[in-house]
């Protein structure tokens, strides 16, 4: 994380109108798409208008989190965030949801060290619905006694989840050692003792001296009409009273904020090594931080950097590092973590620790300076892509940074951070008396004495050594066709300066043998490792210098190269796309590394159970050497026997599929055209993927010793996108899921079986499934199986009523609305549809027939589909 752009993580605006003149104040200056109007009771009311997306974003933010808990309350921000999920004044359980959802909107809330947020993102012409319902969850949350207990089960298992979560188990542990002498050295979520012991009464304490008007910041962004939102916020809220004096927070002394011991190892059921230090840090308007935010990005930012350059790229001791610079309200966090095989640890920790006593700003050149800052500052502008993003850039600004001044301040300093700068930050950061490193081991893996090591390497007191002196401009779509099985697609937006493009072909996995499984995926990757002149460090920096991406993917019958950044460097980006089409390298040393990553990526499937699951389904489900059955990253053995000539071969076939260039952003039509028509025609081998057969075994049971938590899914055959019976699958899907669906309700809600309740459908060219998923304890695997089983009962038994098909119908509008904001998505969509050959706009068509369904043609394909003659199910088990 980095500084201001962490504020999304932890989570991932000004003229007064004349009615409103004599009820509110101005906060700042006009500006015509913006207001910030404080409200007499001291409510911050901060709206943007925004007309690209016919959507509207509310949040409303108050100023307390995890910081601000009594210890033994630890976790009680996090507990009353899902209460008001359970009931309001106005809404009885599970209305909340269901209100929203039922008009196409999206509904959360989430906590975070300082602050908690709740939020809504509707169909713009529902905007009222999502202020209303932020307040109503805020304000008039029932907290009632009996609901209360079933949710601190809930709350438990999502704890017991993140410990089966190694990365976020060794984040977790950072955060406690690196902050333990602060507020902030406690996890979010709390501890089970201090979970149970919260009453209701302490929730309406804590709402009452917390949730008041004036420590609080309500935020509306999308397609609305600014008076009319100042109007609904001074009704809905203009009456809110303050209960009371709120403490003021004060500084931190950062001198002695870490705590525990300086090493520390737990044992667990990982097959890799995950290792972390932290620093203490400046808080996020100390602009201290600016400089801790370049230096981190110097050292783990991207792939140029000198910690993923020296150890994951050219020793390739690590599957991955980084060094994050995480800013909260009062203090920060400086982070170092990598994942590595334990063999790999001695040599490792001996080098980077040596590192570390001897860094001084002179190891970073002018131009990695320059490219770290640049990339940092993009990384702020690019979040007004989407309108989810700029309202959380937005809120981030006003709420936690303080406003524009204060990002004027962030920009200017950052701009100008210097050798100077970067060699205090050194000096009195990274110092080795507050470090304290966690590792996460295998229970039997040999480890060095890591104490030992760090001691002699970079002992306490050696840091003072190294001390020196906006209207929417979106254009229609276009569809050209080049001949020669060559189709371009111009979606032109000029809302943001930005490009992206999307060159997609058949082809992927379908194309492979089952001997050949890994291959597709080991092209794709090996694409962007180095083309035409440049190496695979090369095309590093050379979009790293232009804060810009590139990726290629296979899947199960397409293959994609994808390519963003900044518009105005837009002729490279055709430049070097033309030599990752036509001249890519292969190197054999790039083959090696990238065979070492696949076959890491592999491994690492077993400390995450839900991806371990997942990657034992497709060869389950469809067996016997069939493409859609196949493994992406293959297997360790068909990785070590593949070379140059087997990529090249690979290649030479996939890039004669007929291609589609679809193009969406900021550019000139005549130069997006020059560049496809100078892209090589395709040889237009077609070819023809066959349906996938289905096992024969029903069952698959899995087990991860060491775990806490089980996985149930069942899954039934279902049928391909183009198939009559798609749209109602979907609106069956719809209507299960979600926090208002059946499954939610019934299981979580009512049942209180586990933390995760889903159904999802998967839509595939030649096959689908609909899946019903959760996740919880093994003891109560078989209820939930019943749960799942009832739930289909009723389904089959009698039609759905007309408004749960209305709010599903709605759900699916909303969220094909928000999924398309961004231009690699847009793009993405259209290139996918032309080489699957669907329609244009094929996904909108599929919700229009979806919204004209009745609730007997709902209960069909329940009643088709949903049979066990259709089902499979996986189980997997600690």
């Amino acid at each position: 994380m980095r500084h201001i752009v962490s504020l999304f993580i932890l989570t991932l605006f000004i003229a007064i109108s004349t009615s409103a003149a004599t009820a509110a104040t101005p906060a700042r200056a006009a500006s015509a798409a913006e207001r910030l109007v404080r409200l007499p009771n001291g409510l911050t009311v901060y709206i943007l208008r925004d007309a690209r997306f016919p959507l509207v974003c509310t949040r409303l933010y108050v100023r307390t989190g995890s910081a601000n808990e009594e210890p033994g309350h630890a976790g009680i921000s996090h507990l009353l965030e899902h209460m008001v999920f359970k009931g309001t004044e106005h809404r009885p359980k599970g209305q909340v949801a269901r209100d929203v959802e039922a008009l196409g909107g999206y509904l959360n809330a989430a906590t975070s060290f300082d602050k908690t947020w709740y939020m809504t993102d509707m169909p713009a012409a529902h905007w009222r619905t999502g202020m209303d319902v932020v307040k109503d969850m805020a304000f008039q949350a029932q907290l009632d006694p009996k609901e209360l207990e079933a949710e601190k089960n809930v709350v438990i298992s999502e704890l017991q989840r993140g410990e089966d979560s190694p990365m976020r188990k060794l984040y977790e542990n950072l955060q406690v050692a690196g902050l333990k002498n602060t507020p902030y050295g406690r996890p979010i979520i709390g501890y089970v003792d201090t979970i149970k012991a919260v009453t209701a009464q302490d929730l309406r304490d804590y709402v009452k001296r917390w949730y008041q008007p004036r420590n609080m910041l309500l935020l509306v962004a999308g397609d609305i009409e600014p008076d009319a939102v100042l109007a609904y916020a001074q009704k809905l809220f203009g009456g809110l009273k303050n209960s009371g004096d709120l403490p003021v927070p004060q500084p931190l002394d950062l001198t002695d904020a870490a705590g525990g011991p300086r090493v520390e190892v737990s044992r667990g059921p990982w097959n890799k090594v995950y290792l972390g230090i932290a620093l203490p840090a400046p808080g996020l308007r100390d602009l201290r931080s600016v400089e801790l935010d370049v230096l981190s990005y110097l050292l783990g930012g991207d792939g140029t950097s000198a910690f993923y350059r020296k150890y994951k790229y050219e020793k390739q001791l690590v599957d991955s590092i980084s060094v994050d610079n995480m800013s909260l309200a009062r203090a920060g966090l400086l982070t170092i973590t990598a994942q590595l095989d334990p063999g790999k640890l001695e040599i490792f920790w001996r080098e980077l620790t040596g590192d570390l006593a001897k860094l001084t700003a002179k190891d970073f050149s002018a131009d990695a300076v320059r490219r770290a800052k640049f990339n940092l500052e993009d990384g702020m502008d690019r979040a007004g892509e989407t309108l989810n993003g700029l309202a959380s850039w937005k809120g981030a600004i006003q709420f936690d940074l303080g406003g524009e001044q204060a990002e004027r301040n962030l920009r200017f300093t950052q701009r100008n951070v210097d050798e100077s700068q970067l060699q205090n930050a050194i000096a009195r950061w990274l110092a080795p008396e507050q470090a304290r490193v966690r590792v996460l081991a295998p229970e039997g893996a040999a480890l060095p004495d890591l104490d030992a090591i760090l001691q002699k390497n970079w002992p306490a007191g050696s840091g003072a050594q190294k001390t020196s002196t906006a209207e929417t401009s979106a254009g229609k779509r276009e569809v050209v066709q080049l001949g020669q099985g060559r189709t371009l697609i111009l979606i032109p937006d000029a809302t943001v300066p930005y490009i992206s493009l999307d060159l997609m072909l058949p082809g992927g996995q379908a194309l492979l043998k089952p001997e050949q499984q890994g291959l597709a995926d080991l092209t794709a990757r090996l694409l962007t490792d180095g083309s035409g002149k440049l190496d695979a460090q090369g095309v590093e920096r050379y979009f790293a210098e232009r804060a810009a991406a590139i990726s290629a993917r296979a899947g199960l019958q397409t293959f994609g190269i994808s390519l963003t950044g900044p518009s105005r460097f837009n002729a490279d980006y055709f430049s070097v796309l033309a030599d990752v089409f036509s001249k890519p390298r292969f190197e054999a040393k790039e083959l090696r590394r990238e065979v070492e990553n696949m076959k890491s990526a592999i491994r690492q499937r077993a400390d995450r159970p839900l991806a371990y699951m997942f990657a034992k389904l497709n060869p389950f489900l469809y067996p016997g050497g069939q493409s859609y059955g196949f493994d992406g990253l293959g297997t360790p053995q068909s990785l070590d026997g593949f070379d140059r000539k087997d990529v090249q071969a690979f290649w030479t076939r996939q890039s004669g599929q007929p291609w589609v260039l679809s193009v969406a952003g900021s550019f000139e039509r005549e130069a997006v055209l020059a560049f496809a028509r100078s892209l090589p025609a395709p040889e237009r081998r077609d070819f023809a993927v066959p349906a996938p057969v289905w096992g024969r075994d029903r069952t698959l049971n899995l087990n991860l010793p060491g775990r806490n938590q089980a996985h149930l899914l069942q899954l039934f055959k279902t049928v391909p996108p183009t198939h009559p019976d798609a749209p109602a699958l979907m609106l069956l899907q719809a209507v299960l899921s979600g926090q208002s669906g059946l499954l939610f309700s019934s299981l979580r809600d009512e049942q209180g079986l586990g933390y995760t309740v889903t159904a999802f459908n998967r839509s595939m060219p030649e096959t689908g499934f609909m899946a019903f998923y959760i996740g919880t304890t093994p003891d109560k695997v078989e209820q939930a199986r019943k749960g799942f089983a009832g739930i289909i009962a009723e389904l089959k038994a009698k039609p759905l009523p007309k408004a749960l098909l209305a709010a599903g119908s709605n759900r699916l509008l909303g969220e094909y609305l928000r999924d398309r904001q961004s231009l690699a998505d847009r793009a993405g969509e259209a290139a996918t549809d032309a080489v699957l050959r669907y329609p244009q706009d094929f996904q909108k068509q599929l919700l229009d027939k979806a919204a004209a369904l009745t609730p007997a043609d709902v209960q069909a394909v329940a009643r088709k589909y949903l049979e066990p003659a259709n089902a499979y199910e996986v189980t997997l088990l600690p």
